[in-house]
């Protein structure tokens, strides 16, 4: 590793979150991981500075944009600067329209789009001052596509691709951003859905999923380019998946 990075990870206690920090941890980065479910994340830490990597954790609700700030704040107070901001925290209960879980769908937008929106916002100024810095949002296949039963999960991942390619649009080039849009991939997803029919249909749909890491290595080949090489989106799904 000539150019090690501290990276911050949202959403970090699972799935692709998990999968990026363990892979970027072995890679020689310093992760500092966040999510709600602090003892998960202490675990990984652990498992990442037993591996012989660099990683710390702290608990973090990105739908409070306070706590997200002062997530930013404190990684650059301990090690002078960040150099990427990861925004991976999401959520997908799916359902159909007609089930009216509007307190499912209320949650969905306050992670997948507030949350995002609360990420940059808390990197974005520390970014600007240093004139240098890396945005990665992981989307989903959603983003370019509607699927039934998945029709708020897929308009808030439109969201964040909009918000992201907006934010490449405006930000000074020496601020790199990068949407990655993973398929099916081994996560727990199924396992918020709480509408019976929905949770069969998702089981089938997902029974040939690729793993985490094959994300997480999207995300190490972006934040690895050289710095005059901005990649700006990436779709990664099973071959399998149409």
């Amino acid at each position: 590793m000539t150019d090690p990075k501290v990276v911050l990870i949202t959403g970090a206690s699972s799935g692709i979150g998990r999968a990026t920090a363990l892979r970027l941890g072995r890679e020689g980065h310093h992760v500092v991981l966040g999510a709600r479910r602090t003892g998960r994340l202490a675990a990984l830490a652990g498992e990442i500075r037993d591996a012989g990597g660099s990683a710390e954790a702290h608990r973090l609700d990105v739908t409070d944009p306070a706590n997200v700030t002062a997530f930013a704040d404190m990684a650059v107070e301990r090690h002078g600067h960040i150099d990427v901001f990861v925004n991976n925290a999401g959520t997908g209960p799916l359902s159909r329209l007609d089930a009216l879980l509007t307190d499912e769908w209320d949650r969905t937008i306050d992670v997948n789009i507030r949350g995002l929106l609360h990420g940059i916002a808390a990197a974005l100024p520390h970014f600007q001052r240093r004139g240098a810095g890396h945005f990665v949002t992981i989307a989903s296949v959603g983003a370019h596509e509607v699927m039934p039963m998945g029709v708020v999960y897929c308009a808030t991942k439109y969201a964040a691709w909009a918000i992201t390619e907006g934010l490449r649009l405006e930000a000074d080039p020496s601020i790199r951003v990068t949407t990655v849009s993973p398929g099916i991939v081994e996560s727990e997803i199924a396992g918020t859905i709480t509408e019976p029919a929905t949770r069969e249909a998702i089981r089938v749909y997902r029974e040939a999923p690729i793993p985490a890491d094959a994300i997480a290595a999207a995300v190490s080949y972006a934040i690895g380019q050289p710095s005059d090489v901005d990649v700006n989106e990436l779709v990664i799904r099973p071959a399998g998946q149409r």
